[in-house]
């Protein structure tokens, strides 16, 4: 109580009461509803402080440096027995800010002085300063049309919000020891709209990658990719991987027999470019797990020798060229891809590759591409999902606000 002057005066149960208790229910990890685009916060206790940090990936295309982060609001103690709430959204520091807590797993923000968010040179000025902070260049440095098309749209989109957002509350994921490797939260590539933060997270036989950034195509909530982990793709040499038709034949007779299977099982079969088409609402989503279907694998791989020797093949392209050269594990999956505004989107059959405990990638077979993914290393406290079910309730949820 003694550290800063101005709470000398303080009692414990104030800061409790008007702070910590009132507060509570907001502590731990958020994604804002701001359209396609998400993101990730994360309120935490700091001091007599709690305060509201937004997550966000390192510079494109860097997927392996560290997260950024900034804060948007913060409360504490002005005076006894009243907490304030203060905007620091801006460059003018704190301003005059409200917090309402609308149902427990859920809040909004609302800045009461709006003014501070602008700047004296106007909507130009403020534009530079946001593609600085973005994306750490200036515009004239990104040469591809599309690229600056895809920024400019979401400035705009972004900044009309002024801070004035909703939240709802995501937990991370639950781990199991036969998982195949820890799930969390990963930065990963996704060629012109830069990098963006996907949820990894393992349900029996399958994984799956869930979005918590997004953008105008595949919007943030919808899951990304799904890994089959029945479905081990054995690489050729390093040679015959250059080739792109040798991978896509590989690939596409697993494709192939997985159609096969699920017309003898009597599932409806999926059209032919959506051999995996069952999303976190599909009967796999509370399935039990099944011994071996990672762990166990990647034990026999560690066993055989230091993994495999991994090139890219010709005519695949790659944001970061900077992706290891060896991998442990292959695993056949589908990525979801689409059009502006989530137009007829389909899943399509592509390669998941297992780097190490904290980089996987996958190449998509369709798009050529190839999206390389780091962990977060971050620590996040009040995240833990209370139960499995409450973790699949809460991906079904944030699907669904953008399906």
């Amino acid at each position: 109580m003694k550290i800063l002057p101005d709470y000398e005066h303080m009692e414990y149960r104030d800061v409790y009461t008007c702070l910590l208790h009132r507060y509570r229910h907001i502590l731990g990890l958020w994604q804002p509803d701001i359209g396609p685009y998400g993101g990730l916060l994360n309120v935490v206790v700091d001091g007599l402080f709690i305060i509201g940090w937004m997550y966000l990936p390192p510079h494109d295309p860097h997927v392996g440096d560290p997260m950024r982060f900034k804060p948007l609001f913060r409360i504490h103690l002005m005076e006894r027995k009243s907490a304030t709430v203060e905007c620091m959204y801006g460059h003018k520091g704190p301003h005059n800010g409200h917090i309402q807590i609308v149902k427990r797993d859920e809040f909004s923000t609302k800045c009461n002085q709006t003014d501070h968010h602008r700047m004296s040179g106007g909507r130009q000025e403020e534009f530079r300063t946001w593609l600085r902070e973005e994306w750490g260049r200036t515009l004239e440095d990104i040469f591809h049309e599309h690229m600056q098309e895809l920024i400019l749209m979401k400035f705009i989109y972004t900044s009309q919000y002024d801070n004035c957002l909703t939240y709802r509350r995501i937990y991370l994921p639950p781990s199991h020891p036969d998982d195949l490797i820890k799930p969390g939260l990963f930065k990963g590539t996704y060629g012109s709209h830069g990098l963006e933060i996907v949820m990894l997270s393992f349900h029996g036989s399958r994984a799956r990658g869930t979005k918590i950034t997004g953008d105008p195509n595949i919007p943030a909530g919808q899951q990304t990719v799904e890994i089959d982990l029945h479905r081990r793709i054995q690489l050729p040499d390093v040679e015959n991987l250059r080739n792109f038709n040798e991978l896509s034949r590989i690939v596409l007779e697993v494709r192939e027999q997985v159609r096969q299977e699920q017309q003898e099982a009597g599932e409806d079969p999926a059209p032919p470019r959506e051999p995996s088409a069952k999303g976190p609402d599909g009967p796999h989503a509370g399935d039990s797990r099944e011994p071996g279907s990672g762990a166990e694998a990647a034990e026999q791989s560690a066993s055989s020798g230091q993994g495999q020797p991994f090139v890219l093949p010709v005519g695949v392209s790659s944001r970061n060229e900077d992706y290891p050269r060896t991998c442990r594990l292959c695993f056949y999956g589908t990525g979801l891809i689409a059009g502006h505004g989530f137009t007829s989107p389909e899943r399509t059959p592509g390669v998941f590759v297992l780097f190490d405990e904290d980089r996987f990638g996958f190449l998509w077979l369709e798009l050529k591409s190839f999206s390389l993914y780091s962990r977060v290393q971050a620590t996040f406290q009040n995240a833990d999902a209370p139960s499995p079910q409450a973790f699949d309730e809460m991906l079904r949820n944030i699907q669904s606000l953008t399906s």
